[in-house]
């Protein structure tokens, strides 16, 4: 699983502003977290660089830095404050300019993990090499969510490519859906953001197994 620090939200607004960092991290971490989403961006999410840093600081498991990456030098940016992974939407951005950010991750050895919702934008994702592909079941220009959105991309993605479906997650239920499309990991932000024990709400998310066989070789 991938645990998310989220204050804010554009769809559900204040999710939990007070929140600490650092002691969200280190109980994502406790309860079984794989990787971790902090969200950098400040207008729309309440996040900024210096949340990732502190995170950095308090954890050792990977960090992906979440915002609006548009330009190369965001890139380097991320690889700068101690990010593991910057995400790129793949609808942000024009076909060129995806695969200058996909190249930039690679020569800096920071993984690209690459956003799509529809099968034209993961067949870009793959022609430029994205080894880490999240599909989003968030429309983001309508806010809503359509849960089938992953059930039907992810068994298109190889198997030698990192696939995480993306928004909605709230149970158990949820990421054995996911699992049994061949997700290899789950996205989840507002339900642990929003506990009052965020450790004991990813571990209740964890240990479902990927469904063998469910993507293509």
């Amino acid at each position: 699983m991938v645990a998310e620090v989220k204050r804010t939200s554009p769809s559900k607004g204040t999710i939990n502003r007070g929140l600490d960092v650092a002691d969200q991290v280190v109980a994502y971490e406790a309860g079984g977290a794989a990787a971790l989403s902090i969200l950098t961006e400040p207008t729309r999410f309440g996040g900024s660089n210096e949340d990732l840093i502190r995170a950095r600081a308090a954890v050792r498991i990977p960090l992906l830095k979440k915002d609006f990456h548009v330009e190369t030098v965001q890139i380097l940016e991320a690889r700068s404050v101690g990010a593991s992974a910057a995400l790129v939407i793949a609808r942000a951005v024009p076909p060129a300019r995806l695969q200058e950010l996909v190249t930039a991750g690679n020569d800096l050895g920071l993984e690209i993990l690459v956003e799509v919702r529809d099968e034209r934008e993961l067949d870009l994702a793959l022609r430029f090499g994205a080894q880490l592909i999240g599909v989003n079941n968030r429309d983001l220009e309508t806010l809503e969510i359509d849960p089938e959105t992953a059930v039907r991309l992810v068994p298109l993605i190889p198997q030698d490519v990192v696939a995480i479906a993306e928004s909605g997650v709230k149970s158990a239920k949820d990421v054995e859906r996911y699992a049994n499309a061949g997700a290899d990991a789950v996205l989840v932000g507002s339900e642990l953001s929003a506990s009052s024990d965020p450790e004991a709400a990813v571990r209740s998310l964890t240990g479902v197994e990927r469904t063998a066989g469910a993507r293509k070789s």
